[in-house]
């Protein structure tokens, strides 16, 4: 097989393709697109992608390119036969807590993120606005897994893999603390251990910024 090329950055989002990557043991190749420097925006770039976004994966002997991090996922679990929902009840809950994190998560704290740390003037009611959504989002996920081992049921799955990057820039990152959202806190060290999330944090094997996209 040939290579996939992941066209990312250090950044949660980029995460989110090379973890699920690296679950799925499929061969692949780096292409790191510095977005500190604007790669993001190379026409280069905006040929893989309308959005002008990473990751993006190029998959050459299918003559695939495929954008969006939920998109990513699904089709390299379809590409590799992991992870992949069996049931249409999986599915679906797969789907809703992928887009939970699309929709509210990842725009949450990346909301957070700008105004607290990028942001050259500091708005404190701002700030507080997405502190206070942040928490929230944050306990509508540890209410889910106070009843299921994973967010979408008992198995470790897709939206795992979608959602734990971002709770990884929350702790390390925002300064969050999980502590008042214990069952969040369990699923968050249980699938920080797995060998595959590690290998994927050091994708692209550069150091780490504070860039969130």
């Amino acid at each position: 097989m040939t290579p996939i090329q992941l066209h990312t950055d250090q950044t949660p989002n980029g995460h989110k393709a090379s973890i699920m990557l690296e679950e799925t043991g499929l061969p692949y190749e780096v292409r790191v697109v510095d977005i500190a420097r604007g790669d993001q925006r190379t026409p280069a770039f905006r040929a893989l992608t309308p959005n002008g976004k990473i990751p993006v994966v190029v998959d050459p002997d299918r003559g695939r390119t495929v954008w969006e991090s939920g998109a990513i996922l699904f089709y390299l679990a379809e590409r590799a036969g992991v992870l992949r929902p069996a049931r249409e009840e999986e599915r679906t809950a797969a789907l809703q807590w992928m887009l939970f994190q699309a929709a509210h998560v990842g725009p949450t704290l990346g909301q957070y993120w700008n105004f607290a740390v990028f942001a050259e003037e500091k708005w404190p009611a701002v700030i507080a606005r997405f502190e206070r959504e942040a928490q929230r989002v944050l306990g509508v996920l540890d209410g889910q897994l106070a009843r299921s081992d994973h967010l979408a049921g008992a198995e470790y799955g897709l939206a795992d893999v979608m959602t734990w990057p971002w709770i990884n820039a929350a702790v390390g990152k925002l300064g969050f603390a999980l502590d008042p959202h214990p069952h969040l806190a369990r699923w968050f060290a249980a699938v920080g251990r797995r060998p595959a999330v590690q290998r994927g944090l050091l994708v692209p094997a550069q150091p780490p910024r504070a860039a969130a996209v």
